[in-house]
């Protein structure tokens, strides 16, 4: 410990430049990844918790409500961007009282002209409110990325400033024994060792909060079609007009994170 400290004291001024430096990445990255790891804690179990609560009601305010609880939760988040889409057009009642199992949410008219939403522009705002919560979870993520690609070259180059200084002064002394190149290759191996001791945390740690978003990410996708099937039921939708003049063929694709229908309109 203490020769080591000895050897960064006696390093030149970009010596200790390039440690000054190596040394600020370490701090940022750590921080990152503290932070990262309690909040994708966090995420979990409230994510864990408000598919519970959303699986369990049956009534669409309810569940709006309970996602005040959930402040970092994206699939909170999803939910309360969809209904505030679908507030203004769901039937308004008096008393919320269970008909067949079902809310009066679920249970009002059909809606029809300005009470009705449109299912594609439903399906853009749970799409854009998906790739806005996965932006938000990647957060900080490309400085772990630059931490690890880049600190191995910085220490890389304190390293060969060193070799240059120390071979340097033994051209100066006319010497070349072992007890002279030794110190000088010694201080100059530090910048290398704390290049990687900066790096293969944040490696390490990018790639263990990679795999979590992703599975978050899949949950969300996964969450929008749920949400999506469950709010059919609200009669709100508005009707899809046929192509004039040309019989309507219907046909279901799947793609990653929805499913449904798309209308094709064939010469008749």
């Amino acid at each position: 410990g203490g020769d080591v400290l000895d050897l960064i004291w006696r390093a030149g001024p970009v010596g200790k430049l390039v440690l000054l430096i190596l040394l600020g990445f370490s701090v940022a990255s750590w921080a990152i990844i503290l932070h990262k790891g309690w909040l994708m804690r966090r995420i979990r179990r409230e994510t864990r918790t408000f598919r519970e609560v959303f699986a369990e009601s049956d009534n669409l305010s309810l569940v709006y409500a309970a996602t005040k609880q959930y402040l970092v939760s994206p699939l909170a988040r999803i939910y309360a961007a969809g209904y505030a889409e679908l507030r203004p057009y769901l039937t308004a009642k008096a008393s919320m009282r269970a008909t067949d199992g079902l809310s009066d949410e679920l249970n009002g008219e059909a809606a029809t002209g300005s009470e009705s939403v449109e299912l594609g522009r439903f399906r853009r705002i749970l799409a854009q409110m998906v790739a806005e919560e996965t932006l938000w979870l990647e957060r900080w993520l490309s400085f772990l990325a630059t931490t690890g690609s880049t600190t191995p070259f910085i220490g890389l180059f304190g390293t060969v400033w060193g070799v240059m200084n120390a071979f340097h002064g033994i051209g100066l002394r006319g010497t070349a024994t072992l007890a002279t190149v030794a110190p000088g290759i010694s201080e100059a191996l530090i910048a290398t060792a704390a290049g990687l001791a900066a790096a293969i945390p944040a490696v390490m740690a990018y790639n263990h909060f990679v795999h979590q978003i992703r599975g978050v990410v899949t949950e969300m996708e996964n969450f929008s079609t749920d949400f999506l099937s469950y709010s059919m039921g609200t009669n709100i939708w508005a009707p899809q007009a046929e192509a004039p003049g040309y019989p309507v063929l219907t046909q279901s694709l799947a793609y990653p994170g929805e499913t449904g229908d798309f209308v094709y309109a064939l010469p008749g």
